[in-house]
């Protein structure tokens, strides 16, 4: 079911891709601020509405909790086994900033593992997508999609690692210092993860606050491309808790595992 359905949620994501665009492309848009001090734009509100409207016209009656709607109680969803989650616009700091990284994010959560998702970047006209049992591809600029697959490590050479253009914090730091020889590249929103899923990256370590609409896409395509989203403890990362937020979390291939949790667990 999930190979038939993949497609027209990625064509799902391009729709809201094209919607955010439009407002990219006029000067005149604003933006807002949210209770939380966080930043809310018109782009934000248009792609919620595309996707909204899409998922619901498939007509399978799954539950939807999206960034704009993250006000659905716990004791309504607790009992979701299945459900989509949705971040409408992933990155909104680095469209303020007009980069180009930001993405559309819409997974859909089985018992609390993401089984199926999509990352749609407009501006750089980017796709990554997976699914249960189907694998993970990559989708650039109309090209044919190609499968993508994590790359482990290899001794000698320098660790390529992702790190945040808008966070970056003392013990991402120290973290790295630990790694020996490494490189760093830097990227917005969850285009992180991607980059190990594709194996562009060997690690991402995040060491900081993330909502699971920040992550539950990628974590698919990651998790797909024979990758692992854990806590600092090596436990994949869950999602519908309580209050919707991640721990601090590692990304990098499933044989890199134990050396990674124990780089973060000797700072």
């Amino acid at each position: 079911m999930l190979k038939d359905l993949l497609p027209g949620i990625v064509a799902i994501a391009d729709q809201a891709g094209q919607a955010i665009m439009e407002v990219y492309a006029d000067p005149a848009s604003t933006v807002t601020t949210k209770a939380d001090e966080s930043p809310l734009t018109q782009a934000d509100l248009a792609a919620d509405r595309v996707i909204s409207s899409g998922l619901l016209g498939l007509k399978l009656g799954w539950p939807l909790l999206s960034e704009e709607s993250a006000q659905i109680s716990y004791a309504e969803r607790q009992s979701w086994q299945r459900f989509w989650l949705i971040d409408p616009l992933d990155g909104t700091k680095e469209f303020i900033k007009r980069n180009g990284e930001f993405t559309v994010n819409i997974a859909l959560i089985e018992n609390g593992a993401p089984v199926l998702g999509v990352v749609y970047a407009p501006v750089l006209d980017v796709c990554y997508y997976a699914a249960q049992g189907v694998g993970a591809f990559v989708r650039r600029a109309g090209k044919p999609a190609q499968p993508i697959r994590v790359i482990p490590h290899m001794a000698g050479q320098p660790v390529k690692v992702v790190a945040s253009r808008s966070h970056s914090d003392e013990r991402t730091v120290a973290l790295l210092q630990r790694l020996g020889a490494y490189e760093c590249i830097s990227m917005g929103s969850s285009l992180k993860l991607c980059l190990v899923a594709e194996g562009a990256a060997h690690f991402y370590p995040r060491l900081g606050p993330t909502m699971e609409w920040d992550t539950a896409a990628a974590h698919a395509v990651v998790k797909q491309a024979g990758g692992v989203v854990c806590d600092l403890y090596g436990k994949e990362l869950q999602y519908n808790k309580s209050d919707l937020h991640n721990p601090e979390f590692l990304v990098m291939c499933v044989q890199d595992k134990a050396r990674r949790v124990a780089n973060v667990n000797h700072l």
